[in-house]
C-alpha cells in the first residue's frame, strides 16, 4: 500500500518483469535480427547453387549436393578441417591452463600488480586484425631459438604424422596461443577473488598444503570458469583472422568455382564441427563430479529419502488413528442403542 493505494497480489512481480523484459529486448532483437536471420538465410544459400549476375541473384536449388561435393571434391576442406580439429583440441587446454597459472600469480599480493594484468592483457587490444597477421609474417609468433623442425622429426618417430603436425603447430605458434590469454586471464582473476579467505585459513589450520588448497578449494571453485573459458577459446580461435578454414570459406565465397551457396555449406559444416568440440569440452569438464559434491549429492538424498519415509509413517499413523477413532464411535453408537432398547 503506498499513497493509500492498494497494490494487487502480484502486480509488482509483473511490473518488475516487464521491466526486465525491455531491457533485454534491444538484445533480443539484435539476435533476432542479426544472427537468427542470417543463419536461416546462410542455410538457404547452401541448399542452392548462386551466381551473381548484372541482374541479380541468380539461384538454383540443388538440395544438399554442396554438402556432398565438400566430401567428395575438395580435399582442402576437409584436410584444413582435421588439421583445425587436432590443433584445438592440443590448443585450448595450454591457453587455458596458462591463463590460470597467471590468473593465480596475478592473483598474489606483489607491488604493482594493476601494471601486471594491463601487460597481460594489453596484446588482446593490439594485437589484432592486420596487426597479428603482420606479427605472423615476421615470425614473431613463435618462441626464439626454438627448433621446430627439431621437434616435428621427434615427434613423427612416436606419433602419428597428422598429430606430430598438430603439436608442431601449437610450438610454432606458441606465442600467438599465449597472446589469446587475456581474456580468460581477466575471468579466472575475478573467480579467484570471490573465494573467501578463510577458507584458506581453516585449510592451513588442519595441515592442508598449497597443493592441497589448490585441489580441493580454488580448482572446484573455479571450475565452471573453466568451462565459460574453454567455450571462449574455442570460439575465438574458431572465428579469428589467422583460422585457415575461414580464410578458405571466404576466397571460396568469391571465386567463380564455389559461390555463396558452396561457401555457406562449407561453414555450415565448420559451425557443426565447432559446436561438437564445445559439447566435447562441456561433457569432459562438467561430466565428472567432484568428490566432495557426490557425497553431498548423496547426502541431499538420503534426506529426502528419510523425509519421504517420515512422510509416509506420519500419513500410516494418522490414517490408523482415524480408523481406530471410526471403531471407537461406532462401539459407543452400539452401546447406546443397547442401552436405549
Amino acid at each position: 500500500m503506498k499513497n493509500g493505494r492498494k497494490t494487487k497480489p502480484g502486480q509488482l512481480e509483473r511490473r518488475e518483469n516487464a521491466i526486465g523484459y525491455l531491457f533485454i529486448l534491444p538484445w533480443l532483437i539484435g539476435i533476432l535480427v542479426l544472427v537468427l536471420w542470417p543463419m536461416v538465410q546462410s542455410f538457404g544459400y547452401s541448399l542452392n547453387k548462386i551466381r551473381l549476375l548484372p541482374q541479380g541473384m541468380a539461384k538454383l536449388y540443388v538440395g544438399f549436393e554442396n554438402y556432398s561435393q565438400i566430401f567428395l571434391k575438395d580435399p582442402d576442406f576437409i584436410m584444413g578441417l582435421e588439421s583445425y580439429l587436432l590443433e584445438t583440441l592440443i590448443a585450448v587446454p595450454v591457453i587455458v591452463a596458462f591463463s590460470l597459472i597467471i590468473a593465480m600469480l596475478l592473483n598474489q599480493k606483489i607491488s604493482c600488480r594493476g601494471i601486471f594484468r594491463m601487460i597481460f592483457f594489453l596484446p588482446i587490444i593490439i594485437a589484432s586484425g592486420p596487426v597479428m597477421q603482420q606479427l605472423a609474417d615476421q615470425e614473431a609468433a613463435s618462441i626464439p631459438m626454438m627448433n621446430v623442425t627439431m621437434i616435428e622429426q621427434l615427434l613423427d618417430e612416436y606419433l602419428p604424422h597428422v598429430l606430430a603436425v598438430s603439436i608442431t603447430s601449437v610450438f610454432s605458434n606458441m606465442i600467438t596461443l599465449l597472446w589469446y590469454s587475456g581474456v580468460q586471464i581477466l575471468i579466472f582473476l575475478a573467480a579467484l577473488q570471490k573465494i573467501d579467505t578463510s577458507l584458506y585459513e581453516a585449510a592451513k589450520m588442519d595441515g592442508g598444503s598449497k597443493w592441497e588448497c589448490f585441489w580441493k578449494i580454488t580448482l572446484p571453485t573455479v571450475k565452471p570458469m573453466i568451462l565459460l573459458n574453454v567455450v571462449y577459446t574455442v570460439i575465438f580461435m574458431s572465428n579469428n583472422e589467422q583460422n585457415a578454414l575461414i580464410v578458405l570459406i571466404y576466397d571460396t565465397m568469391l571465386s567463380a568455382t564455389g559461390g555463396y551457396g558452396y561457401a555457406s555449406a562449407m561453414a555450415w559444416l565448420y559451425s557443426v564441427i565447432e559446436s561438437a568440440i564445445v559439447i566435447f569440452f562441456a561433457v569432459l569438464i562438467m561430466g565428472r563430479k567432484d568428490v566432495y559434491e557426490r557425497r553431498a549429492r548423496k547426502y541431499q538424498r538420503e534426506l529426502k529419502r528419510e523425509k519421504r519415509l517420515e512422510k509416509k509413517i506420519r500419513k500410516r499413523g494418522e490414517r490408523n488413528e482415524r480408523n481406530y477413532a471410526k471403531q471407537k464411535a461406532k462401539q459407543q453408537r452400539k452401546g447406546a442403542n443397547k442401552k436405549s432398547a
